[in-house]
């Protein structure tokens, strides 16, 4: 039977030595490293004995998880990495997985959990428990919610419109057509989801855009 190779990244060198000593007590999987941060284990890849699986902390010295994790889905895309972190914070959850985490665990998550994450990423597959999956999706829920962004050029005429200036006058003042001034009026409607000039000014002070 092929056994999974696991590296493990922590700058906790307690956390490393049980989570090493935990997994090697089970005979599917093999524990190639243990690193303190993310320079170490680039440094570890290089030599080229590639782990299947990689359980990465977040917060570390010198090279964070984010960044490994950026630098891992560019460089080793076939390694699955399972970010593992006291926080249980939504956006950190999302931020992983969008920068090619294959799983989110707590540090807190027991031994069954982890083995059930390990072998699910192992096969391609993502992992998430119902709690991580909850927090993921009321994050990407709020962001759904959130207006389009205006342009700077958009900005200006909104405030322009704000202080009651009239269209051919915005045109003058910043020398383009009363065309164009109307062109941006409706694409501003469009992204902030608004019928006319009042409910626009209306929510973009609610905004805080003006």
């Amino acid at each position: 039977m092929t056994k999974i190779k696991i590296a493990i990244v922590d700058d906790h060198q307690l956390f490393r030595d049980g989570m090493s000593a935990l997994l090697a007590g089970n005979d599917e999987f093999e524990v190639l490293a243990g690193l303190s941060n993310g320079v170490e284990l680039f440094k570890f890849l290089e030599k080229g004995d590639l782990p299947h699986v990689l359980l990465l902390d977040l917060t570390m010295p010198e090279m964070n998880g984010f960044e490994a994790l950026t630098k891992l889905k560019k460089e080793y895309p076939k390694i699955k990495t399972i970010a593992i972190s006291m926080h249980d914070d939504g956006n950190y959850i999302v931020k992983c997985v969008r920068s090619g985490a294959y799983s989110y665990l707590l540090k807190n998550t027991d031994e069954e959990e982890l083995v059930q994450a390990i072998n699910t990423v192992y096969k391609g597959q993502k992992y998430f428990n119902p709690t991580i999956s909850e927090r993921m999706i009321n994050i990407m829920a709020m962001e759904g919610n959130q207006p389009k962004k205006l342009s700077a050029k958009e900005m200006e005429i909104l405030e322009m419109i704000s202080d009651g200036l009239t269209t051919k006058e915005i045109a003058d003042k910043l020398i383009i057509s009363t065309r164009t001034v109307e062109t941006h009026r409706v694409n501003m409607m469009k992204k902030l989801d608004v019928k006319n000039t009042a409910e626009l000014i209306k929510k973009a002070t609610k905004l805080s855009l003006i």
